[in-house]
């Protein structure tokens, strides 16, 4: 059975659409820009709520808990097989001021050190068609649903 994930793709009108991606932290991801962006999601178990999930999700790599409503815009499979449940909400937030949680991992690997890193480590405001560039390839069509929906083209 696929992992399930769920998350949440702030956007704003400046004048067009711009989206909020977070780059993950962590040393394996340090040197990775393009492709490795994500929209801030996690993972749910069954009988767990997608919507919850994503507003968790979005409060424990943003430290900002979303409250408004949110709109559906539906699953995506990535390309390992994990299902991606997406919403987006109209916001605009301070990404300076992010407060990410941590994961602790050994790091430098078999040096029996453990050090702890942020889950993300960047959040940025993107135009459609850079936050193209940007996210993991297997969610660019949720950038696609989110431009239909709110009339802002397409990415």
């Amino acid at each position: 059975m696929p992992s399930k994930s769920a998350g949440i793709i702030a956007y704003r009108m400046r004048p067009d659409i711009e989206v909020l991606l977070v780059h993950p932290g962590g040393p394996f991801w340090r040197n990775k820009d393009r492709g490795a962006w994500s929209i801030p999601k996690g993972e749910f178990a069954d009988g767990e709520d997608a919507e919850a999930t994503a507003r968790r999700e979005f409060a424990e790599e943003l430290g900002l808990e979303l409250m408004m409503p949110l709109i559906a815009l539906g699953q995506i499979r990535q390309r390992g097989g994990k299902v991606v449940t997406a919403f987006a909400a109209e916001i605009d937030i301070d990404t300076r001021n992010i407060r990410s949680n941590t994961f602790q991992i050994e790091w430098p690997p078999r040096s029996g050190k453990r050090q702890d890193f942020p889950e993300v480590d960047r959040a940025e405001f993107f135009a459609l068609e850079e936050a193209g560039e940007k996210i993991n390839e297997s969610q660019r069509p949720l950038l696609a649903r989110l431009a239909q929906l709110v009339g802002g083209g397409s990415s």
